[in-house]
């Protein structure tokens, strides 16, 4: 999401083709890709998600990011969108804090014999307070939730407006995975980045599907900081790991997807001063945030060379490029040849989009494309991507048009 620049900027990276290390070049040419309206008779208010039910129905589901989630059929020509559920008035959002709100929605892998689907959203209850909350569809009715349903799994205070993160994903493990932002400003002034004693900053991975002491979910066996102690302050005692913890050293990551046939997690972390970033993520990873900002040292203090610990992104662009990256999923539809396996994210500030061809078994960037906005149109503000269960790929804007891509050939 849109964030405050606080230094200079540096020289362009990403128009030359080098990454940051200036060692190798990657293909850049355009494919021949363009965005497209997508549903042209549908609007919506900053719709935030779009998402399926994996269910066979084909349907789509659209979150706006101030409480209302909309459901229509997956017809190009469809004129009308009816309301699934309305949580508005438990959902705090602002035009001036534009970082809260409904943030975060997932159907459950057995939504079609459970009728369970998960939200992140700011809640009223308080200030700066994040809820991850199941929900149920109506008995009767497949296309309207239960509101009184609610059964709120997790509350998360931030100490801040922005930097909430807030997506969730199924993996393909069946556990509900969670992404937090380190609770705002800059700088991370309370250091959640590297703090395992606290849940912001991180990656969570629970199980729903179990509850367990006096929380509605449970812990998986073989979360990588189960049972493990982290030393505290200056006097070095010993304090438990908070065992949700997946993967940790985050800043503000936005979005992260699983790419449904290798089950790879992939995340793109918002930076603060001058790189932007796209991550491979591990159980028990440290991203490096807010030692590091992308490849390069953050921190004064971190700046040591010998924290071999710190993973590094798998690729990053600088401030001239964009200033906000939108982190988008891995193409498996058939609609459009030329994306399929390729990572499609783009940038919130600059509008340009993208379509990254990464090569998981040698670890290497092959190619990093651009792809062409709408046809006679300019580059948009891209907020979110989502898909459909086709595996065909969308984006949104803060506009209300669903944009989706197609093939020039």
């Amino acid at each position: 999401m849109l964030k405050t620049i606080t230094r200079g900027l540096l020289g362009l990276l990403l128009a030359t083709g080098a990454t940051s290390r200036g060692q190798e070049q990657i293909s850049e040419s355009p494919l021949p890709v363009r965005a497209e309206r997508a549903f042209p008779n549908l609007d919506f208010n900053r719709p935030i998600v779009v998402t399926h039910a994996g269910d066979g129905t084909n349907r789509v589901f659209v979150a706006e990011q101030e409480g209302i989630i909309r459901v229509f059929a997956n017809d190009q020509d469809t004129e009308e969108s009816t309301v699934f559920l309305d949580i508005d008035e438990r959902c705090v959002y602002a035009d001036n804090q534009n970082e809260e709100g409904l943030l975060g929605f997932a159907f459950h892998p057995k939504f079609r014999s459970n009728g369970e689907f998960f939200l992140y959203y700011t809640s009223a209850e308080g200030e700066h307070v994040s809820r991850v909350s199941r929900f149920r569809v109506m008995a009767d009715n497949p296309n309207v939730a239960d509101p009184a349903s609610e059964e709120v799994i997790l509350r998360i205070p931030q100490p801040f407006w922005n930097h909430n993160g807030g997506t969730i994903e199924f993996g393909p493990d069946g556990y509900l995975y969670i992404a937090l932002g380190d609770g705002g400003s800059g700088n991370d002034p309370q250091g959640h980045g590297q703090n395992l004693t606290t849940l912001l900053g991180s990656i969570l991975r629970i199980d729903v599907d179990r509850k367990e002491a006096d929380r509605n979910y449970a812990i998986p066996k073989d979360n990588p900081f189960v049972g493990k102690q982290v030393k505290m302050g200056p006097q070095g005692r010993t304090v438990p790991a908070r065992e949700e913890i997946y993967a940790y050293g985050v800043r503000n990551i936005w979005r992260m997807s699983f790419d449904r046939k290798t089950g790879t997690l992939w995340a793109a972390d918002v930076g603060q001063n001058l790189w932007e970033e796209i991550n491979i993520i591990k159980a028990g990873g440290n991203y490096g945030w807010n030692v590091r900002e992308g490849r390069h040292w953050f921190r004064p203090d971190g700046n040591d060379g010998k924290r071999s610990d710190l993973i590094d992104p798998i690729f990053e662009y600088n401030h001239e490029v964009g200033k906000s990256i939108t982190g988008g999923t891995v193409y498996r539809g058939t609609r459009v040849p030329e994306l399929i396996g390729k990572y499609v994210y783009a940038d919130y500030v600059s509008g340009r989009l993208w379509a990254l061809d990464y090569d998981t078994v040698s670890g290497k960037v092959l190619g990093n494309y651009t792809l062409s906005p709408e046809e006679g149109g300019e580059n948009l503000p891209v907020m979110s991507f989502g898909s459909d269960e086709t595996g065909d790929v969308y984006f949104t804007t803060p506009f209300g048009s669903l944009y989706r891509f197609r093939s020039e050939k």
